[in-house]
């Protein structure tokens, strides 16, 4: 059990006495020990559950029981999600030693379809910024260079997907933070449209609005596995969309789509964006219309940037957050999270009513733009990895930049709830990956796996040793 295998590969391989979930799981704890010291991917590992979650499902296997389509599945949740008995520090110094008393309803979902879970993977503090790190546990690394971050906040996920110490890990993207990581390792990482994976666990109130439960992975089939298991609706989210009736993997599985029309935006009309991941993510985008017999036409939507309106209903809700606190917690948040969580403070009724008003309007634009082209294709960020211990670049194909611009790709599509995704299109010449975007109109989550499938299949993708 040296190799990863996928995690289709591993849980059908389990299911068919090729191997044992104990085996799995030994090799996968092998694996963290060897490589997660130098990336900090994980910040807790708990073997003794994750041996007795792995005899659970031999023991269902041998008396011919059926686990379920994740058997034996080694996992890694995302630090925003509980998990009964672990750490659910949220990334911040304010919930340090936490346990978890529940299962978040994913997590539960995940268990259920046999997935053995063995820790939880780091996160900024409460996700708010798009690379990994935080005053509790540090930075996390990026497999193709420890020196840079695998982007952020589900960078733990990606990390140890990339470094191949899991297959498959839970991630949740509010404004890119399935998507960003995904470009920055190389992996594969789907948004799916809003409301598809219920959250029915606390969060700030308003983020609910925007983010969305997912998997980081190797493989598309892996994400429709995992969208399999986890989809469906919950009485305990207002958001959450009803069963789509079919399965996600079956449409993998099928004949590739054929397309008509795909576009293709290196800017989305107000991105500043480094010349290199425009011509790599141009070159990707022709490939993908190929794979799936289209016209690739330049052409973008024509929505402005919608970043404040997304700041005003995103920073509001951590306000909230901010203020269902204790003094003693607020005293040991970080300052650029408060920072972030005081803007709120100052919005009104009306500017949150404003923003909710420019969603539904851009939601209009994107129904439009989908009568004309299939697929909307753009560089899922603006720039490549950098330091690990951040910040952001402050300077983009030369000219001066704010904080958000490296990810101007992909909080549009929080705003609106499309479904999303990042397929790896490449290497920079430094070696460090680039990411892909792309989006589908609303509820087509199969046809995007299926799209991303027929890119997979025409280009192959290896990870580092």
């Amino acid at each position: 059990m040296s190799e990863l295998l996928a995690a289709w590969q591993i849980a059908d391989g389990v299911r068919a006495k090729a191997f044992s979930a104990r085996e799995v799981l030994d090799a996968a704890l092998d694996r963290i020990a060897a490589k997660n010291p130098a990336l900090n991917a994980f910040i807790a590992v708990y073997p003794e559950a994750a041996r007795e979650e792995a005899a659970t499902v031999d023991a269902a296997i041998a008396r011919g029981e059926d686990p379920g389509p994740l058997a034996g599945v080694p996992m890694g949740i995302k630090d925003l999600e509980p998990v009964q008995g672990m750490l659910f520090t949220e990334g911040s110094r304010a919930y340090e030693g936490r346990l978890a008393s529940h299962d978040g309803v994913s997590v539960a979902r995940l268990k259920a379809a046999g997935a053995v879970v063995l820790g939880k993977t780091n996160t900024p503090e409460f996700g708010y910024k798009g690379y990994t790190e935080n005053q509790l546990w540090g930075p996390t690394r990026n497999p193709w260079d420890p020196t840079k971050t695998p982007g952020g906040s589900s960078g733990g996920s990606s990390s140890a997907v990339a470094a191949g110490m899991v297959p498959l890990c839970s991630a949740s993207d509010g404004g890119g933070s399935i998507r960003i990581p995904a470009s920055m390792t190389g992996c594969y990482g789907i948004k799916p449209t809003a409301g598809r994976i219920p959250r029915a666990q606390v969060h700030a109130p308003t983020w609910g609005v925007f983010s969305t439960l997912g998997p980081m992975a190797r493989t598309v089939r892996d994400s429709a596995r995992y969208l399999d298991v986890t989809a469906g609706p919950h009485p305990n989210d207002l958001d959450a969309l009803d069963s789509t009736g079919h399965s996600f993997e079956a449409a993998v599985l099928g004949a590739p789509p054929r397309l008509k029309r795909i576009a293709y935006s290196a800017d989305l009309g107000y991105a500043i964006v480094d010349p290199e991941v425009v011509r790599v993510t141009r070159d990707a985008a022709a490939a993908l219309a190929a794979a799936v017999g289209a016209e690739l036409t330049e052409a973008g939507p024509g929505f402005p940037d919608p970043i404040q309106w997304w700041l005003t209903i995103a920073a509001s809700g951590d306000t909230r957050l901010v203020d269902a606190m204790t003094p003693e917690e607020r005293a040991l948040l970080e300052p650029g999270f408060a920072r972030f969580s005081e803007f709120g403070r100052a919005i009104t009724a009306v500017q949150v009513a404003e923003s909710l008003e420019q969603r539904h309007q851009m939601n209009r634009t994107m129904t439009a733009f989908f009568e004309q082209y299939d697929l909307l294709l753009t560089p899922t960020t603006a720039t490549t990895a950098f330091v690990a211990e951040g910040p952001p670049p402050q300077t983009i194909n030369g000219q001066q930049v704010g904080p958000s611009s490296f990810i101007p790709f992909t909080y549009p599509f929080n705003f609106t709830g499309h479904p999303a995704a990042s397929l790896p299109a490449g290497l920079s010449a430094s070696g460090l990956p680039i990411g892909l975007q792309a989006v589908a109109p609303r509820y087509a989550d199969a046809f995007l796996l299926q799209v991303s499938a027929a890119f997979e299949a025409a280009r192959p993708w290896s990870y580092p040793a």
